[in-house]
């Protein structure tokens, strides 16, 4: 598969799994949702990555892939934007971190209004980082 078809690929995979929150959290459904978001903002940092030539490590750490892509960006605004937007979302992107682990090892509940903050998240820190 070529850098550009897996690029694709994961920017289709994590637009999917977006609307799959947003479906999640429609039906009441909120660990899935916040499960979702997560999966939704790791491929769309991965295919980021990829896009500038980097291949991603094997991590489910949202916020490490932040720091990463912020490594390599060119220019010093992109990457001052990305160190932003990853502060400014902190805590929402631990509980992202939390949603993944926490699907699979452990149960927690997610209440609505954190899915919301989250989907929001997710949804500023995709669209800034274009």
């Amino acid at each position: 598969m070529s850098k550009r078809s897996e690029v694709d690929a994961l920017l289709t995979r994590s637009r999917q799994f977006l609307e799959t929150a947003e479906h999640q959290y429609e039906r009441g459904f909120y660990d899935l949702a916040a499960f979702s978001l997560e999966q939704a903002l790791q491929l769309y940092l991965k295919a980021k990555l990829l896009e500038y030539g980097v291949d991603y490590p094997r991590t489910h750490s949202v916020r490490r892939l932040l720091e990463l892509l912020s490594e390599v960006l060119p220019s010093e605004a992109w990457r001052n934007n990305v160190n932003a937007l990853t502060e400014e979302y902190l805590l929402e992107l631990g509980m992202l971190e939390d949603a993944y682990i926490t699907s699979r090892y452990v149960l927690r509940e997610f209440r609505r209004e954190e899915v919301e903050r989250l989907m929001t998240a997710v949804k500023r820190v995709m669209e800034r980082v274009r």
